[in-house]
């Protein structure tokens, strides 16, 4: 092993500068402070290069890892942005929202007794330090093909699909419902995490490209007859937006509120300057129930609309959150009281939300389930309840008519054996929260950029 191989002792991990904590707790920009060539160059000298690379496989997108680190080493920043947008169509998006610990990170060979390579701020510079400087990613073909395929939502797979398609010759038109590109990934997912600047640049990168958007547009029969005429292939990445309501009682009273909304109409508000009073939590004692990333969006939400309190509950422990411990950490530092292994019994107040009524909860190894503890009912004082526990299918009615067929649970089958991702209607592809379930936005990344290539395979052969 070569001198380089052991900088990894001397070099230690050194996790990217955070704002400090009281312009963080007020401000809804990004929480990271900018880093330089010098200090991503000497992170990325950490890595071992692996013969058989776990954090490349553990990608679901299953990035050159390995290979972008060494390019950015050596300072060759646009070989490593071209190499990094082989894989993945917004890296930059990646390197700001995926949970790394869970993924490269946590597979990476040196936590065996030394902490991982800071992948996912490596991946964010390179991409952003790029397009800053005037990069952009380049066209498989500049032959443009006969080709057409509509794309209904403008979500990460959505969008990866028409990426895929339009760098390889295939014309194709984007279909979504809100004002702006980008699903959740805009008006889901909150500024002080992936700032609304950064998907508004992707969008002028796929308008150059040659991507077309129709924005305000709800896709019902009638609209999906008039795209299907001029479409060759319809990719469908729609999402899962039902939200998951849960059935306690008193969910139903003034001051319950869905997570999506409320982080809809932050968003909105941001973008827009709209109305906001309605959702606006500002003094309030605010409760979220839920230990997802979406709740972890919502505690911090309000603590950035100076809620009097925030309190966040769990019917799990904190070792079995389903979210980000990163963004656990970061609520922790910002004010929101975690209270665990307990879940909601009812909601009381005389038409609003006024004291909700919680139980202890604990793990029974013989019955594999969690029970609730006697008599460890009590009261905490609530006036504002947001329920995040994650989101469901909402399948369109246009599926019925097209001979899209859906499971039990209202996502899309993909039961064709010819070509991966397509429909019961040869013509229809998908990818996906909407055949996986509500999941990270890599997967739906993933999904649409590997749509793409099977509808190019399908086109071609028809």
């Amino acid at each position: 092993m070569s001198e380089k191989n052991y900088e990894f002792i001397d070099i230690k991990r050194i996790e990217p500068e955070t704002k400090s904590l009281n312009v963080r707790k007020v401000d809804f920009s990004e929480i990271y402070e900018q880093t330089n060539i010098k200090k991503v160059s000497e992170q990325a000298s950490r890595c071992l290069g692996c013969g058989n690379p776990y954090c490349e496989w553990k990608c679901p997108l299953h990035n050159y890892i390995p290979d972008w680190l060494k390019l950015i080493e050596e300072n060759r920043l646009e070989e490593a942005a071209d190499l990094c947008h082989e894989t993945n169509a917004f890296p930059e998006i990646c390197g700001r929202i995926c949970p790394q610990e869970k993924l490269c990170e946590g597979a990476c060979t040196l936590n065996t007794g030394y902490e991982a390579v800071t992948i996912g701020q490596v991946e964010k510079y390179i991409s952003d330090t790029a397009l800053e400087q005037g990069w952009k990613p380049k066209k498989y073909s500049e032959k443009q093909t006969k080709f057409h395929v509509s794309i209904i939502g403008a979500g990460p797979a959505g969008l990866a699909c028409a990426e895929t398609l339009i760098r390889r010759g295939i014309n194709c038109t984007v279909y979504d419902k809100y004002s702006e590109i980008g699903g959740l990934l805009t008006y889901g997912i909150p500024e002080f995490k992936l700032e609304k600047k950064v998907v508004l640049k992707r969008r002028e990168i796929l308008e150059e490209l040659g991507v077309k958007f129709v924005l305000n547009c709800w896709v019902d029969d009638k609209k999906i007859k008039e795209i299907e005429t001029g479409s060759d292939a319809i990719f469908l990445g729609l999402g899962t937006y039902e939200s998951i309501k849960g059935k306690y009682k008193g969910f139903d009273k003034d001051g319950v509120t869905e997570a999506l909304p409320y982080l809809i109409k932050n968003t909105d508000y941001l973008m827009t300057d709209s109305d906001f009073d309605e959702l606006n939590f500002k003094g309030q004692r605010v409760v979220v129930l839920g230990g997802g990333d979406t709740a972890m969006d919502c505690v911090r939400t309000a603590i950035r609309q100076e809620a009097k309190s925030v309190k966040c509950i769990y019917r799990r422990s904190k070792e079995h959150m389903p979210g980000s411990s990163k963004e656990v950490k970061h609520a922790e530092e910002e004010g929101v009281e975690f209270i665990f292994n307990t879940q909601p019994v009812e909601v009381e107040g005389n038409g609003s939300v006024k004291k909700l009524k919680i139980v202890t909860t604990k793990y029974d190894e013989n019955k594999k389930s969690l029970v609730e503890q006697s008599g460890s009912e009590k009261l905490i004082d609530v006036d504002r309840l947001i329920v995040a526990f994650g989101y469901s299918a909402s399948p369109q009615d246009f599926f019925i008519n097209k001979g899209v067929e859906i499971d039990k649970d209202g996502l899309v089958k993909l039961d064709r054996n010819e070509y991966k991702y397509q429909t019961s209607n040869e013509k229809f592809f998908a990818g996906g929260d909407m055949i996986m379930g509500s999941s990270l936005a890599v997967y739906a990344i993933a999904h649409g950029r590997d749509a793409a290539k099977e509808i190019i395979n399908f086109l071609k052969s028809n």
